[in-house]
């Protein structure tokens, strides 16, 4: 019974492996592991938090729980637009940390094998680049895939996550 059990629990994760959410950003599509996503929701009022870093929007009350929302647009410094009803919050959780990712456009959930994926050009210019954990083919298309520990996982979201966790 216990084997059964574990064999189950396997299969489970086997179900999210090599999945990604793919959205749009400024023209490109990237992806992050559909692992860490919780869900998405349209576009809301956002609090604004003040002495926080640019890229951080503010907060929402997601449900009673406040989390942190960062437009990801920002973090990679690039130019602002207007929020439509197309703009979505990607809920993710790291780590018990949750946090609120700003995109144009929500895609689909792509499937993408390890072998499909190759590692980030080396072009040493640009914030951006030093979030990318690898470059995901899909056909002819190719999809910028995110370390979604490095873009949470920065200083300035370090001393956010602090800020959160005193309230």
């Amino acid at each position: 019974m216990a084997e059964g059990s574990s064999i189950i629990s396997v299969d489970n994760e086997d179900t999210q492996k090599d999945k990604y959410l793919t959205f749009h950003l400024a023209g490109e599509d990237y992806g992050i592991e559909i692992c860490y996503v919780i869900e998405i929701i349209g576009i809301q009022n956002i609090t604004d938090v003040p002495d926080m870093p640019a890229f951080i929007r503010g907060v929402i009350n997601l449900r009673g729980k406040v989390i942190p929302v960062m437009d990801v647009r920002a973090r990679f410094s690039l130019p602002d637009r207007d929020y439509d009803d197309r703009t979505c919050i990607i809920v993710v959780n790291i780590d018990g940390t949750e946090v609120g990712l700003v995109v144009d456009e929500v895609s689909e959930v792509a499937d993408i094998p390890e072998a499909n994926v190759e590692p980030p050009p080396r072009t040493g210019k640009g914030t951006g680049g030093q979030y990318i954990q690898g470059m995901g083919k899909i056909g002819k298309e190719v999809k910028i895939l995110l370390d979604i520990h490095k873009l949470l996982f920065s200083e300035e979201m370090m001393a956010l996550v602090a800020t959160q966790e005193e309230q």
